[in-house]
C-alpha cells in the first residue's frame, strides 16, 4: 500500500556533539552526524567533538528579546562601506552635472519667412 523507505539514506553515526555559540559563551551537548576536527572537555570531563555556530537561543534576538547585530563576517561594514561610495559618487555626478549646465541655445527667427534666392527664381 505504502512505498518502501529508501535504505541507506539516514545516517547512523550520530554522536554526542558540544555545540558552541562563540558569542554568547554559551555551550549544549546533543547529537549530531556534523563532521568536525576539533574536541573539547565537557562538564562531565570527557572529551566530544567540538562546532562553533555564531547564533544559538542565547544571542538569537527572537528568544533574547534584545535587537542586536552580530556581524562575524564583516558584511555590515562593507554594506555601509559600499553606500557611502554611492551617496559621494552620486554627488559627484550632481556636481558635475551643475558645473556643465547647457548655454541657453539662441532661438530661430520664425519670423522670417522662407524666400527664394534670386537664382532660384530663374530657373
Amino acid at each position: 500500500m505504502f512505498p518502501s523507505m529508501k535504505k541507506d539514506l539516514h545516517p547512523t553515526d550520530y554522536r554526542l556533539v558540544v555545540f558552541m555559540d562563540e558569542a554568547a559563551g554559551f555551550s549544549f551537548l546533543t547529537k549530531s552526524t556534523a563532521p568536525t576536527t576539533e574536541t573539547i572537555k565537557w562538564e562531565d570531563g570527557k572529551e566530544y567533538p567540538l562546532i562553533k555556530i555564531h547564533i544559538s537561543s542565547a544571542s538569537h534576538p527572537f528568544f533574547t528579546g534584545e535587537e542586536k547585530i552580530i556581524d562575524t563576517e564583516g558584511r555590515v561594514d562593507r554594506f555601509a562601506a559600499r553606500m557611502k561610495k554611492a551617496k559621494e559618487h552620486q554627488e559627484m555626478l550632481v556636481k558635475k552635472a551643475a558645473a556643465k549646465k547647457p548655454t541657453p541655445k539662441k532661438k530661430a527667427d520664425t519670423t522670417k519667412e522662407a524666400q527664394p534666392k534670386e537664382s532660384d527664381k530663374a530657373a
